[in-house]
């Protein structure tokens, strides 16, 4: 399912601002920093990183199922 409009300004916006995000991916919630987004052999992709160990992660835009910004204090 393509993500709405909503949607990737969350993404722009904390990618920009260095912000966590909640993606949803198969039934899985997933609490990322996003990195950046790009093309990736015809399909866009995020680059992001766990917020605690910093590992790096790559998620497929079609393969998640929502994006919703995290609350900071």
């Amino acid at each position: 399912m393509p993500l709405s409009h909503k949607q990737y300004e969350v993404l722009e916006r904390a990618i920009a601002n260095g912000q966590r995000v909640a993606v949803t991916r198969r039934g899985t919630e997933y609490v990322v920093v996003p990195d950046r987004l790009r093309f990736v052999t015809g399909r866009e992709v995020l680059d992001a990183r766990h917020p605690a160990t910093g590992e790096p992660m790559t998620l497929v835009l079609d393969d998640l199922g929502s994006v919703e910004p995290v609350a900071t204090r």
